[in-house]
């Protein structure tokens, strides 16, 4: 019996069509031309995943800098059905997670997540996520609308301001 391969390549102008087919047939809401423009500009942060050679699943991310904080946002990140739980998501996760490791300045990792999505839910926290929110009506032509926003937090968020806080109180003090 043959190894299955699994890798992940690069997003091209070239291989586009075959994004937005597989976005079609996973997710069901629809991505604007601009998402797919900016998925072109996004270098490793977008991601087609192969397994045997064959255009099963894809990440897209973007940097969000919000909130005073450097985050990391989950645009998609997806698979054909037939080929789930065979560790390709997880190959997708990682990629992600080695590229925040390795930039080092980023606080969280964060993506939307429909309520029901159960499946969905359970494969992120195996990774660390957790939901920290509950989004009402966030999808707009689907049912249910809301939206968990899950989280895998880096570095926790008021260390330098409550380190800096602790300092002014001391030099109050003095």
């Amino acid at each position: 019996m043959t190894r299955s391969k699994i890798e992940l390549g690069d997003v091209t102008p070239h291989n586009i069509k075959q994004l937005k087919r597989l976005n079609q047939v996973v997710f069901p809401v629809s991505y604007n031309d601009k998402f797919y423009k900016d998925v072109l500009e996004a270098g490793e942060l977008a991601k087609l995943a192969y397994y045997n050679d064959i255009v099963v699943g894809a990440v897209c991310c973007r940097i969000d800098t919000s909130e005073n904080s450097r985050r990391l946002y989950i645009m998609t990140l997806g698979c054909l059905y037939p080929y789930r739980r065979l560790g390709i998501g997880s190959k997708m996760v990682e990629h992600v997670l080695k590229y925040v490791h390795a930039d080092g300045n980023f606080d969280s990792i964060f993506l939307h997540v429909q309520v029901n999505n159960e499946g969905a839910i359970d494969f992120y926290k195996k990774f660390g996520f957790e939901i920290v929110e509950t989004k009402e009506h966030y999808y707009k032509r689907i049912e249910p609308a809301d939206a968990h926003v899950l989280q895998k937090t880096l570095r926790p968020k008021l260390m330098n301001g409550d380190a800096k806080l602790s300092e002014e109180k001391k030099d109050s003090e003095k």
